[in-house]
C-alpha cells in the first residue's frame, strides 16, 4: 500500500475511534471534539487513563503498536468499570468495537481514582510481559537483534553454532514492511512450522490481494556508516520463496515479503559501481586482485593424494581440518585455505595435492545469468556490473539476464518483450536507470557456499546489518561450548574478546531483574 492508501487508511481509523469514544471523553470531563483531532485524541486519552503520553509514540511504531492497541482497549474498559476478565477478552476478540458496546448500551462512569496496578496477580504479570514484549521488540526491530550462523559459508571467521548480535542500526535501521505479524519472529513460528505472519504467497495475484497491501513502503532510519567492500553483511536472501529454497534461476519468482525472506550473513565481496570478475577462484575487483581483511579465511577444497596412506586425527588437528572425506581411490577431499594447504604439502604422507577447480569455459546452468551465453562455474565467473543508484546501463540481448530480475522484481517494473524490442512499463527502451544500490554477497569458504553466485545482485533494501558480537558458540559435532569465541568482537581486523565483561553484564542484568523481588518479598 501507497503512503497515500495509508494515511486514508489512518483518517478512517481515527474516525472509527471517535464515533466509539466520543461519549467517553465527555464523561472523563473532556471535550467532545477532542476524540476527532488525529494524534492529539491519542495524548488526551493517555490521559484519561492516567498513562505516560509518551505511550503515543508507540502506537505509531509497526509491528509494536500490535500490542500497543489491545493494551490501550484494556485499559480504556477498566477506566469505565468494565474490569472483568470476560471484558478484557471481548474487547480484544472484537477488535476493539467492544468499546461500541460499552459507551451506547451502557451508562459507563469514569473511575478517576482507579488504582493502575491490575487487579489481580495475574494481570500483573500479564502487564509486566506485554511491557517486556514491547521493549524487546523495539531492540529486535531497530537495533540489536540475535542471529545464529546455521552455514560454514564463512567459515573460519564465523563458525556453524555462533550465536552472534547484529547491529541493525549500523547501515540505518529497516522499518519493518509486514504490519501484521508476531514479534520477534521471523518467517515461521517455532515448532508449528507456519507463517508469523499474515501475507498472501499467490504471486500473481500478490498485488491484488487485500491482506498484502496491508504491508508499508520501504523506509530505512539514518545510518551510521555504508556498506564497504569485505564488511560482513546480514540480509535477506533475494530468491527466497516459501515454496522451494533449492532452484534458483533468474525467472524464478518469490513469495515472501522482504522483511520475512530467510536470513543469511556473507562477505560483501562487491559494492555498487563495482566490476567483479573471479579468475581460478580469486575474486577481482576493477580489474585487480581483492585485498581480503586479515579475520577473512577463504577456502577452496584440495584433492590430496597419499598413496592409500590415511591422514591421522593428529595430522587432521595440526592443519586445522575438521573432516576429511575420503574418495574410493583413497585420496582425499579436503577444505583448505592456501596457507593450510602449503602446511600440509610438506607432510612426507603426501605426494600431490591439487585445488579442485573447475576449468574457464566450463558452464554450470545453476550459476547467475543462467545463461549458456555465459559459460561460468563458481570458480572462473564475470566480469559483471554491480548496479550502482543513479547508474545507466544499456538494454539488449546480451545485458537483459543480468538486469531482468532488478527490473521486474527488485524495482517493481512491468518487462515485455516484442521480438528483440524491449517494453519498461509500456514505453519501448534501450537502457534503464538503477533505483538503488546493489551488492555482491559471498562466503569465504569459496566452493562450499551458496551466495550470490547462484542468484546474483543483493538489493540494499533486504540488507539488515552487520553482526558485532559472538555472544555464545556451540560445537554441535563435540557437544561442547567454545568458551574462548563467547563476547568476542566480529571485525575485520583483529577479533577482541570481552568474556568477563559479558558474564559480568549478564549477571547485573540478571540480578537487577530478581533483585526487587526478592526486596518485596522480605
Amino acid at each position: 500500500m501507497s503512503f497515500t492508501g495509508w494515511f486514508i487508511l489512518f483518517l478512517i481509523i481515527q474516525f472509527i475511534h471517535f464515533l466509539g469514544t466520543w461519549k467517553l471523553y465527555v464523561k472523563a470531563g473532556r471535550k467532545a471534539w477532542e476524540a476527532a483531532v488525529p494524534v492529539y485524541n491519542a495524548i488526551v486519552l493517555l490521559g484519561i487513563l492516567k498513562r505516560p503520553k509518551w505511550w503515543v509514540i508507540l502506537l505509531f511504531v509497526p509491528t509494536v503498536n500490535l500490542i500497543m492497541f489491545p493494551v490501550i482497549w484494556i485499559e480504556t474498559c477498566r477506566s469505565f468499570g468494565f474490569k472483568s476478565t470476560k471484558d478484557s477478552i471481548l474487547v480484544i476478540a472484537t477488535l476493539g468495537f467492544y468499546i461500541f458496546y460499552i459507551s451506547y448500551f451502557n451508562d459507563p462512569q469514569y473511575d478517576q481514582k482507579r488504582a493502575l496496578k491490575a487487579p489481580t496477580t495475574a494481570g500483573e504479570w500479564v502487564s509486566s510481559i506485554a511491557f517486556a514484549i514491547v521493549a524487546a521488540t523495539i531492540v529486535h526491530n531497530y537495533f540489536i537483534r540475535p542471529y545464529v550462523i546455521p552455514s560454514s559459508s564463512l567459515e573460519k571467521t564465523l563458525l556453524v553454532g555462533d550465536y552472534l548480535f547484529v547491529s541493525k542500526f549500523h547501515y540505518g535501521s529497516r522499518v519493518p514492511m509486514t504490519t501484521v505479524s508476531l514479534p520477534m519472529i521471523h518467517d515461521s513460528i517455532p515448532g508449528l512450522g507456519t507463517k508469523s505472519y499474515v501475507f498472501s504467497d499467490d504471486y500473481e495475484n500478490r498485488n491484488n490481494s487485500l491482506i498484502n497491501k496491508l504491508q508499508l513502503p520501504y523506509m530505512r532510519l539514518p545510518g551510521l556508516k555504508k556498506i564497504k567492500r569485505n564488511d560482513i553483511v546480514v540480509f535477506g536472501q533475494p530468491a527466497d520463496t516459501l515454496r522451494n529454497m533449492n532452484i534458483l534461476t533468474s525467472d524464478r519468482n518469490y513469495y515472501k515479503p522482504i522483511d520475512k525472506k530467510t536470513n543469511l550473513v556473507k562477505r560483501c565481496v562487491g559494492i555498487a559501481g563495482d566490476s567483479l570478475e573471479i579468475k581460478d577462484g580469486y575474486i577481482y575487483i576493477n580489474g585487480k586482485r581483492t585485498v581480503l581483511p586479515k579475520s577473512a579465511k577463504p577456502q577452496w577444497n584440495f584433492i590430496v593424494d597419499t598413496n592409500g596412506e590415511k591422514l591421522s586425527p593428529g595430522d587432521l588437528k595440526r592443519y586445522n581440518i575438521r573432516e576429511a572425506k575420503v574418495f574410493n581411490d583413497g585420496r582425499f577431499y579436503l577444505t583448505l585455505t592456501d596457507a593450510e594447504a602449503a602446511a600440509l604439502k610438506k607432510n612426507p604422507k603426501v605426494k600431490s595435492i591439487e585445488k579442485s577447480n573447475r576449468p574457464k569455459g566450463y558452464y554450470d546452468d545453476g550459476i547467475f545469468p543462467h545463461n549458456p551465453k555465459y559459460p561460468w562455474s563458481i570458480d572462473n565467473f564475470g566480469p559483471i556490473y554491480i548496479p550502482k543508484k543513479g547508474a545507466t546501463v544499456a538494454l539488449n540481448a546480451e545485458s537483459i539476464p543480468f538486469y531482468k530480475r532488478i527490473i521486474q522484481e527488485y524495482e517493481k517494473n512491468e518487462l515485455t518483450f516484442f521480438g528483440d524490442d524491449i517494453y519498461i512499463n509500456g514505453k519501448k527502451t534501450d537502457s534503464y536507470t538503477f533505483k538503488q544500490d546493489y551488492y555482491w554477497m559471498m562466503g569465504d569458504n569459496r566452493q562450499n557456499s551458496l551466495d550470490a553466485r547462484a542468484w546474483g545482485y543483493v538489493p540494499f533494501d533486504h540488507v539488515i546489518g552487520t553482526p558485532v558480537m559472538v555472544w555464545f558458540s556451540y560445537d554441535k559435532d563435540t557437544g561442547s561450548i567454545r568458551w574462548d569465541r563467547m563476547f568476542t568482537t566480529v571485525t575485520n581486523g583483529e577479533s577482541k574478546s570481552y568474556f568477563w565483561l559479558g558474564i559480568i553484564a549478564a549477571l547485573a542484568i540478571l540480578g537487577f531483574v530478581f533483585m526487587p523481588k526478592k526486596k518485596k518479598a522480605k
